[in-house]
């Protein structure tokens, strides 16, 4: 067989050899060959597995003869293509332009984004969600200026043509390649049901590579890519490779599993394709219309018994199988329910990838190949003709979610192209197939809707628990609906389709009434549902979204058509909707549903209309009956949000209230509050306002509160209720006819109050404004619509406040505050009540705007909401004024005036405050037909009702005398009028007076709302003419005035009332002012209403007084009668004891107030002494505590508060007293440099840091180099350690008794509240503070400070101390005595131990080891001096205390020390003292044991000597030999810097010194020069053979400068300050001396002079630092023979040791590394960077910023012993402080031990904003103020005080 021929040969010259043969004229040879080749090759028969050998075999055919990488090569180089098409997967970091994008969708890969030039555009990075492609180089989605310098170029044109044979072989090969996949698909898949173990991952794992393989080529270019699409799209090549030959056996069963799986992929399965395929052909318009609208009516209550759940041959019964036939039958094209057919390569691999449910290799393949327009277009139209199939496919998978998102993936960038959607639309019929398929998936969740009649009810609505809104399966296709609907032309389409657009209406019914809420009674609900999420959401995206969509259409005159049809249609829906329910003319009780989206949809075209397309209202509005019932459910659902508010539907649960904020919450407000106000806008503006108004007060439930008398009862509420519900309705009214923004405002006008709304509620940063800001409509645009822009328009309106920091360490953010002038012109109280969520953002709002008042001086003690002035409303809602103007609601207004002077009960500031507001409003707004001006009606002719006209402001001065009330017999008016009639023995109605006046009476006023309501209702339906066909179910007016079973009977009263409501406003202003002529006559003529605009409810009144007497004579006359009548007004019948109560409340409220005030006052002060104790205020009483200084008497002891019992008293042996401490490790010291620059972080590959410059690594090397040569208990003592993981001690200041602190951490132990701390570690907060605390520092009994004898200065020579000081130290330790005392002592010091880690304590050879804990010991108080310096600022030049000394415990930690370190006596023939002071006699025989010398002198570290020395001194050690310390290590380190000063020297240099040193030897004073002494030790030092030689060469090129004698006393200056700094700093705490400030320069004399080291300070100028010496010894001798010992050295085989001379004692303070300023510079370099120890990428990089270390944070891959590597990276570096930059999140975290905490972010957006997480992916620049505070931190060691928000990490971070 000549394939086996074949296949022997080694691939590459098969290959050649075929593509030889094929390139000759008569190729069927070559033909024959190859199809035999890759029958063997790829014959899928071989075995399940798919064989890696054939995939290898295709690369060498391809490449025909040459290597598969050169091939990939040359193909490249014919790329033609001009987008970049990069394709990629979910959580890639893409960027969106959209000052450069068309579609909003549009998005670009890094590469391309950072070869464009973005600056100045509104752009941001993003984390794709569900992945996408680069639309660089295509102009249909961005405008060309955005390109990419690469794609910028039209490639096309340059490019030479493809050579024909270059492509040849894979013309040949590929096909046979795909057809491999495609059976190996076909093969693989197994039906949900046949196969319990349906693995599909598995076929998909073997197939990895071969798909792989095809998305290789897809990336070698265009030339490749047109060659797979000729392939894909072949339907010649289809046919014959498909079915397999006839004598393939395996081909033919491959092909008819294909058949089978094809078979279930139409919406409908064939057996019901019969009922309506009849339909179908014949359908015309007019039927569709029908068969959509019966559609909503279609019969449920009997089919709702869903048999089939799991559409298993999608046959649904019932309801689903009626419907879907009418389905079928109303579509144009019944091809949606047809079963697929297949008639290319590329319609089958689509067929595949979704019945695998997308695989994202497969995926990532088509998408590959889009930049081939061919390719698109072709593989758009398969991708639709798949449509149904995929939703259907998606409504049955269990990884929905991710199926999602790749549907999506493909989707959008098939759609966001206006050509192709348009063309796909036209050719596809792509609308139809959505809203078919968007239909029959809301079908299979339907149930019966409860509404209004549960039992007859026909509407059928989604059930919201199903899982298919849940999880928001629905949104892919929502998603790709919303999509094309942007594009004008799709949108048009659609409008102009009548019959898609009555499927669209009977789609958007299912959601009309969904998630029902009915109103518990008894019982509190058991479970609380929270499907309300899913209602909203579905609500939100599948109705409003399409919604805003097509509105963005209907823009313009031209398009009025389309509005019409769509209001026509929506009236038709509702219509039906209404007789679907059952609905007559009333709401069902305590039901309650937020989603009425056809009432929106119809609200929001009118708007629409009217506002752009200059359409008559009218022309759109139905009648009044319509109207009427258009407005019960909106209405509804304002009343019971009200209810929401008043609790009474708190059995719900809290899913209510959350249902309740969401319906208001910005990002739904516009599609569901907003048109509902308007819609109750329009129906207020057209029906009967009396009706509307009655009606607004029932369904408020308030109707029987609005009586006049004193008691009344209420059926539906209880009284607590009766409030706010009373409110609620006020304030809606209010609401409804002052809102103005589909009435008339601009889109920049609404923009403007919206935004001054939430800056009035609170400040707010310029992210969450965005987010607040109610979107205008098309969410998908991202652009607010309109003139002016958002940012224009915050400036405007509002300041810009910088992010400050708070000392508390709460980070503020950039925030926007309104200007002063918008609080003074343009708060608006309305607004901000419409758009809180939460109730307690009025009280904020109102609460500011109290504080702007005050600030700016206008003083009222409490101000009411202010009264704005509105737009005026569109022309088309004039009649929404009326609502301002009828009886019914003055009639309320008087009865509510009346009630709230008489001080009826469930009356409210805020119920005064709306009727106010409410009558102001009608002043403002006058209805245009009536006359202003009418003349006093009289009395006799308003018989029948208490007004005589309509017009509010003749209204407002009507007197009205008698009403009749009906109460229950119990009510105080009932007793009154029995008294009078006791007095007057006759009944008053046929009283002395005319018998006209006894028919007035017997006329009182009687109101009824609700008679008032039905009278109307009955008129209005009677005006339709429907007559009696309608029947109203009577309801007579008493029945709701008598609820069943109340006891007291009600009887009807007669009032005599006698006042109009100016008179009433008048007595008002009298009782709120509490003065009796409040307003005297002359008040009118003053009245200046520009200074009425803000104040309380006296300034309100005043201002409608004034409104009304401007704007009406009569009133003005009636004013002045009233403030005339000058008799003290008296509330009739009701005497003084009312008033008397009024004012006495009055008064009381002052006392209390005043009272609260003054409390509050005790408090403020309190508070402020006590925070000036706890913070770092320079207090003088902070002082007390630690240092009490010299000028307490000689013997007094000091006294300590403790903060738990509150005693005071000495700290004693038995009872110790303590400091609360927190102990910590740092290893801060150790990151010193010598450079003041911070080291930079790396951000290219180039740059690099290296740690061995730190000063923790130079002592590492320092003591390590010394332990190889000298002996080791030399060398513990000749050097500190504690740079890194030194232990630091400070504390907050406060003491207590330890034995009360033992039962307080007792009781923290049982106290089961979680912490933020340990108490098993022993951590604990100051009981006074709160500070965080670990430990308790004894403190020694006695005296604070070594005073008087201590301090005299000392008359002794030197010598003589030398001597004392030798004999003190000859002393032994003497062991304290056991007590409580020095048990504590004992217990810091294993508290002190216990801090830091085992590696930091143990540098001896035998951990452990009594010179390894001496070590250690005075290292810690090392570390805590020189930490004290670097809180000073590294020196000592600020002088006084310092914040750090605040905290500075050093007093009590040295004696805690000493006390530990005295049981270390020092070995005298080794005491360092005796070598300081004196020559010895050479011990030279002792160097021939192998015993190790000790360490020279002149290589030890001076100030641990200087420490070493004063722990050991018995304590306390007086001053004088203190200095003489200090004084001897002077001349050491002097010594040492001369030294070292030598060896920076060029030989001459040396040479020229030493001689001038030896002339000046023999000088008077030559031991206080520093020549002579320099010189004598270059020539001592000269006799080691190598301290010179070594470092000459290099030194010398260091110090090409010439050393001047200033240079060199500089140098030596600098040299000796660190020791000085120190021992000053110790003087100071030992001793209590003062530091005085000075300048820099006179820093070292001031320091020698404190130190006593020379006689009078001088000025620094000519100062010379030797002066300073003094010697009690022969200089030259002593500097003799600590040279000698380093000589001694060059003979032996320690010389290398010679090199620990060369010593620099000074460190730069410590700094974090320096960041770069673009956070994206961060970003871009390390969050694709592989990790070092694990070499993957890490999901959460992690950089530290003190070494600049790359983590993974969290992950698993570098754990070691449990412990992930950000925590041991913390203790590794920072002796477990941890300060982490997270560069996903752009957050810093920090860990200290076994906790952490989010600091927060040091970068920041052009805002002045965070942006945690990347979410917003705005530019973030540094923002240098908050890294200065985080790195003062962590030098000051506070993380722990200021950081709030700690919590375990359990080692996982």
């Amino acid at each position: 067989m000549m394939a086996a021929l074949l296949l022997r040969r080694d691939k590459r010259t098969t290959a050649a050899h075929l593509k030889a043969d094929l390139q000759r004229a008569d190729n069927s040879s070559g033909l024959r060959q190859l199809r035999e080749l890759l029958d063997t090759v790829l014959d899928p028969e071989r075995g399940s597995d798919p064989d890696p050998e054939g995939l290898d075999w295709c690369k060498w055919l391809l490449a025909g003869g040459d290597a598969f990488d050169e091939f990939c090569r040359t193909v490249r180089s014919y790329d033609n293509a001009t987008l970049c098409g990069l394709v990629w997967t979910a959580n890639f970091v893409a960027y969106r332009c959209r000052t450069c994008g068309i579609s909003p969708c549009m998005s670009l890969c890094a590469e391309c984004f950072n070869n464009s030039d973005h600056t100045g555009h509104d752009f941001n990075m993003f984390r794709s969600q569900a992945g996408g492609a680069c639309d660089c180089g295509d102009g249909n989605v961005m405008k060309e200026s955005g390109f990419c310098s690469r794609h910028r170029l039209k490639t096309g044109e340059n490019v030479p043509s493809v050579p024909w044979d270059l492509l040849l072989m894979s013309e040949m090969v590929l096909p046979r390649f795909i057809i491999t996949i495609i059976q190996y698909l076909r093969d693989g898949y197994t039906e949900p049901e046949s196969a319990a173990d349906r693995d599909l991952q598995k076929v998909l794992q073997q197939l990895e590579p071969h798909i792989s393989f095809l998305e290789e080529l897809t990336k070698m270019g265009g030339a490749m890519r047109t060659v797979l699409t000729k392939i894909l799209t072949n339907q010649q090549t289809f046919k014959e490779l498909s079915m397999g030959q006839e004598e393939n056996v395996f081909a033919k069963r491959n092909y008819e599993k294909y058949l089978s799986a094809l078979k279930s992929s139409g919406l409908v399965s064939v057996e019901e394709k019969g009922a309506g395929g009849a339909g179908a052909g014949t359908a015309t318009d007019t039927s569709a219309g029908a068969g959509a609208l019966s559609l909503l009516g279609a019969t449920a209550a009997a089919s709702l018994e869903d048999s089939s759940k799991e559409e298993d041959q999608d046959g649904l019964q019932g309801v689903g199988q009626r419907k879907r036939v009418k389905l079928s039958s109303s579509t144009k094209d019944p091809s949606i329910m047809d079963t697929l057919k297949h008639k290319c390569f590329l319609e089958e691999l689509l067929f595949w990838t979704i019945k695998y449910e997308f695989p994202q290799k497969m995926v990532t393949f088509l998408l590959n190949m889009l930049p081939d327009q061919d390719y698109k277009i072709t593989f758009t139209k398969t991708f639709v003709q798949h449509y149904a199939f995929i939703m259907k496919t998606l409504m049955k998978s269990h990884e929905s979610d991710t199926m999602s998102n790749r549907i999506v993936h493909i989707s959008v960038q098939l759609f966001s192209n206006e050509e192709l959607a348009r063309h796909v639309t036209e050719e596809c019929h792509l609308l139809d197939i959505m809203v078919t398929v968007l239909l029959y998936m809301m079908e299979s969740c339907l149930i019966k809707s409860e509404l209004q009649d549960e039992e007859n009810n026909r509407h059928v609505v989604v059930n919201c628990g199903e899982a298919l809104l849940k999880n928001n399966t629905y949104w892919p296709l929502v998603s790709d609906f919303i999509n094309i609907l942007s594009h004008q032309s799709v949108a048009k389409r659609f409008l102009e389709d009548r019959s898609l657009l009555l499927l669209w209406m009977s789609f958007v019914s299912y959601f009309q009434g969904m998630n029902l809420n009915k109103r518990e009674l008894n019982e509190h609900v058991e479970f609380e549902s929270q499907t309300y999420y899913a209602a909203f959401a579905a609500e939100l995206e599948a109705c409003a979204q399409p919604m805003w969509g097509l509105l963005t259409h209907c823009k313009v005159k031209e398009t009025q058509d389309y509005t019409k049809t769509v209001v026509r249609y929506c009236l038709e829906t509702l219509q039906m909707w209404f007789d679907a329910i059952g609905f007559v003319d009333e709401p069902s009780l305590n039901q309650l549903t937020f989603h009425l989206p056809l009432h929106r949809y119809y609200a929001m075209f009118l708007s629409k209309g009217v506002k752009c397309q200059g359409l008559d209202l009218d022309s759109l509005l139905p009648d009044q009956e319509m109207l009427m019932k258009i407005m019960v459910h909106p209405l509804q659902i304002q009343a019971s949000l009200s209810e929401i508010h008043s609790n009474m539907w708190v059995r719900n649960g809290l899913q209510i209230k959350g249902q309740a904020m969401t319906y208001v919450q910005s990002h739904f407000c516009n599609s569901m509050i907003d048109p509902d106000i308007y819609l109750l806008q329009v129906c207020a503006s057209r029906l009967d306002p009396d009706y509307f108004i009655s009606s607004v007060f029932e369904r408020f439930k308030v109707v029987d509160l609005l009586t006049m008398a004193s008691q009344h009862q209420n059926a539906v509420l209880d009284s607590e209720q009766e409030r706010p519900m009373l409110e609620g309705a006020l304030t809606f009214l209010v609401i409804l006819s002052s809102l103005r923004i589909h009435l008339g405002m601009s889109d920049d006008e609404i923009l403007r109050a919206e935004m001054v709304s939430q800056l009035c509620m609170n400040d707010r940063t310029h992210s969450s404004l965005l987010d607040l800001i109610p979107e205008n409509p098309n969410p998908k645009s991202g652009v607010v619509p309109g003139s002016c822009s958002f940012e224009e328009m915050l400036s405007a309106v509002a300041d810009f406040k910088a992010p400050v920091f708070e000392p508390g360490g709460s980070m503020q953010q950039g925030m926007y505050t309104p200007k002063a002038e918008v609080w003074e012109k343009e708060f608006d109280p309305i607004m901000v009540i419409l758009r809180t969520v939460y109730r307690r953002d009025v009280q904020s709002a109102m609460d500011r705007y109290t504080a702007f008042l005050k600030q700016s001086g206008v003083n009222t003690g409490n101000p009411w909401p202010p009264y704005k002035e509105r737009t005026p409303l569109h022309p088309c809602y004039r009649g929404l004024a009326r609502l301002l103007h009828c009886k019914t609601l003055h009639i309320v207004i008087f009865t509510l005036l009346y009630k709230i002077w008489m001080d009826h009960q469930n009356m409210s500031e805020h119920v005064l405050c709306m009727v106010l507001y409410l009558i102001e409003l009608g002043l403002d707004n006058q209805v245009q037909d009536d006359k202003v001006e009418e003349e006093p009606c009289i009395e006799e002719h308003c018989h029948d009702s208490w007004f005589p006209g309509t017009s509010l402001l003749s209204n407002l001065h009507h007197v009205i005398n008698f009403v009749r009330v009906r109460v229950p017999e119990t009510a105080p008016e009932v007793e009154r009028k029995r008294e009078r009639e006791r007095e007057r023995e006759t009944p008053p109605s046929t009283s002395s007076e005319s018998a006209g006046f006894g028919q007035n009476l017997r006329e009182a006023q009687v109101f009824s709302l609700v008679a008032e309501r039905r009278r109307k209702f009955q008129e209005i339906i009677n005006r339709s003419n429907h007559e009696a066909s309608q029947a109203v179910r009577p309801k007579s007016s008493s029945s709701r005035w008598l609820p069943p079973g109340s006891p007291p009977q009600l009887v009807t009263e007669i009032l005599e009332i006698r006042e109009s409501m100016l008179s009433l406003l008048v007595k008002l202003h009298q009782k709120l002012s509490a003065k009796q002529n409040s307003l005297s006559l002359s008040w009118l003529a003053e009245v200046d209403l520009a200074h009425h605009a803000h104040g309380d409810g006296l300034t309100a009144i005043e201002r409608i007084l004034a409104k009304a007497a401007a704007r009406s004579r009569h009133s003005k006359r009636c004013l002045q009668e009233i403030c005339g009548k000058v008799c003290p007004p008296v509330p009739p019948k009701k005497n003084s004891p009312g008033d008397k109560k009024s004012m006495d409340k009055e008064e009381r409220r002052q006392r209390a107030r005043e009272r609260q005030q003054k409390l509050l006052a005790e408090f403020a002060s309190r508070q402020k002494s006590f925070m000036e104790t706890a913070m770092d205020v320079e207090s003088p009483e902070a002082d007390a505590v630690m240092d009490v200084g010299s000028t307490e008497p000689l013997e007094s002891e000091v006294l300590y508060d403790c903060v738990i019992c509150g005693q005071s008293g000495p700290s004693t042996e038995d009872r110790p007293t303590g400091l609360v401490v927190l102990l910590q490790a740092s290893s801060v010291l150790g990151h010193r440099c010598r450079s003041d620059t911070p080291k930079r972080l790396p951000t290219t590959d180039e740059e690099h840091i290296y740690p061995e410059d730190t000063c923790g690594a130079t002592n590492d090397v320092r003591l390590s180099l010394m332990q190889r040569y000298f002996k080791d208990s030399s060398c513990l003592q000749s050097v500190s350690v504690g740079w890194d993981g030194g232990v630091y001690v400070q504390t907050c200041g406060h003491t207590l008794h330890i034995d009360c602190h033992k039962s307080y951490m007792e009781s923290l132990r049982n106290d089961q509240v979680l912490q933020g701390f340990s108490v098993d570690k022993g951590e604990f907060t100051c009981p006074l503070c709160r500070q965080f605390a670990n430990s308790v520092l004894p403190c020694r009994p006695g005296r604070g400070m070594e005073t008087g004898a201590w301090h005299t200065p000392s008359t002794k020579s030197l010598s003589t101390l030398v001597k004392e000081v030798e004999d003190l130290q000859e002393q032994l330790g003497i062991f304290p005595t056991e007590s409580n005392l020095s048990k504590e002592m004992e217990s810091v010091i294993k508290d002190i131990k216990n801090t830091t880690q085992k590696k930091y304590m143990d540098y001896g050879k035998n951990p452990g080891s009594p010179d390894n804990d001496f070590l250690f010991m005075y290292s810690v108080a090392r570390t805590n001096l020189e930490l004290e310096l670097v809180h000073r600022g590294g020196d000592l030049c600020s002088g006084g205390a310092s914040a750090a000394a605040k905290r500075s415990c050093l007093n009590q930690l040295f004696h805690v020390l000493a006390m530990h370190m005295r049981l270390y006596s020092i070995d005298s023939a080794y005491n360092p003292w005796t070598r300081l002071t004196q020559t010895t006699h050479s011990r030279e025989p002792e160097f021939c044991d192998d015993e190790r010398p000790e360490v020279p002198m002149l290589f030890r570290d001076v100030p641990s000597l200087l420490i070493i020395f004063i722990l050991t001194m018995p304590q306390p050690l007086r001053k004088e030999h203190f200095t003489c310390v200090v004084k001897v290590l002077y001349s050491l380190q002097f010594t040492q810097a001369l030294a070292a000063l030598s060896i920076r020297f060029s030989r001459e240099e040396r040479l020229s010194w030493s001689n001038t040193g030896a002339a000046k030897k023999n000088m008077p004073n030559s031991d206080k020069s520093w020549e002579s002494l320099l010189g004598h030790v270059i020539s001592e030092l000269t006799k080691a053979k190598d301290v010179y030689d070594t470092n000459s060469e290099e030194a010398f090129v260091l110090s090409s400068s010439v050393w001047s004698p200033q240079s060199i006393e500089f140098t030596l200056q600098q040299f000796c300050l660190p020791f000085l700094r120190l021992s000053c700093l110790l003087q100071h705490h030992l001793y209590g001396d003062s530091l005085p400030g000075c300048l820099v320069e006179e820093e070292f004399s001031l320091l020698t002079g404190c130190l006593s080291l020379t006689g009078s300070v001088q000025s620094s100028g000519s100062m010379s630092s030797a002066a300073c010496l003094d010697w009690n010894f022969n200089a030259f001798d002593l500097i003799n023979q600590w040279c000698s010992e380093v000589v001694a050295l060059s003979s032996t085989p320690s010389q290398q040791s010679v090199s620990l001379l060369v010593q620099d004692p000074q460190w730069a303070a410590p700094r974090l590394l320096h960041l770069p300023d673009n956070y994206n510079t961060i970003f871009q370099f390390y969050h694709r960077k592989s990790c070092t120890s694990c070499g993957k990428t890490p999901k959460d990089p992690a950089l530290c910023l003190v070494c600049g270390a790359f983590v993974c944070l969290k992950g698993h891959c570098c754990k070691q012993q449990g412990v992930c590597e950000c925590v041991l990276h913390s203790q590794h570096c920072g002796a477990a402080t941890g300060i982490f930059l997270l560069v996903n999140a752009s957050v810093i975290i920090i860990i200290r031990g076994h906790r952490f905490c989010l600091w927060g972010s040091v970068y920041l957006d052009a805002h002045g904003e965070e942006d945690r997480d990347l979410r917003r992916g705005k530019p973030l620049y540094l923002c240098e103020e908050r890294y200065r505070v985080l790195e003062q931190q962590w030098v000051s060691h506070t993380f722990d005080h200021i950081n709030k928000r700690w919590g375990p990490h359990y080692n996982g971070l």
